[in-house]
């Protein structure tokens, strides 16, 4: 499993123009599957978003969790300012684009598997990062996603590295 993590000041995701998730300052997670990952993969990638310290602390340093912060109306509010995770469902993350022009999606878990591990990627980051508030996008919908990126910092995970 691959993720894409970037801090972010807020983001959303819109799809055929109606918005499915908001969150305030926190991560915006685009998640690929592969073919081969397994509810390992899911639960390390899960777990490792929760509590990676890439937010400031008092003292300017990568100290602070998702989990250790607060936005305008609090963690767990849920609200669109709510400090949280947004995650975004995107294949291409498993696209192989080392030869020719055209990437391959060849290593790409299968949309009949994928979209249920996906759902079990999301309940696991909602354990994980309990009480902050998780939104989603739509599993192989056409996403409009709009982000205010934060420091930038940007942080590329992948399960196949452990």
């Amino acid at each position: 499993m691959r993720s894409v993590l970037q801090r972010v000041l807020s983001a959303a995701v819109t799809t055929d123009g109606v918005e499915r998730g908001r969150i305030g300052r926190g991560l915006c997670v685009l998640a690929g599957l592969y073919e081969t990952d397994t509810e390992t993969d899911l639960a390390w990638m899960a777990e490792k978003i929760a509590n990676l310290r890439i937010f400031e602390d008092a003292q300017g340093k990568m100290n602070l969790s998702v989990r250790d912060i607060e936005g305008p109306n609090g963690a767990a509010s849920g609200g669109a300012d709510a400090a949280g995770i947004l995650l975004i469902p995107n294949f291409t993350l498993a696209g192989d684009a080392r030869k020719g022009r055209r990437p391959s999606f060849d290593l790409a878990m299968k949309p009949d598997r994928a979209g249920p591990m996906f759902d079990r990627f999301t309940d696991l980051v909602r354990h994980h990062a309990a009480p902050i508030h998780v939104a989603t996008g739509v599993f192989r919908a056409d996403m409009k996603l709009t982000l205010t990126n934060d420091g930038p910092v940007t942080i590329i995970l992948d399960s196949s590295d452990v």
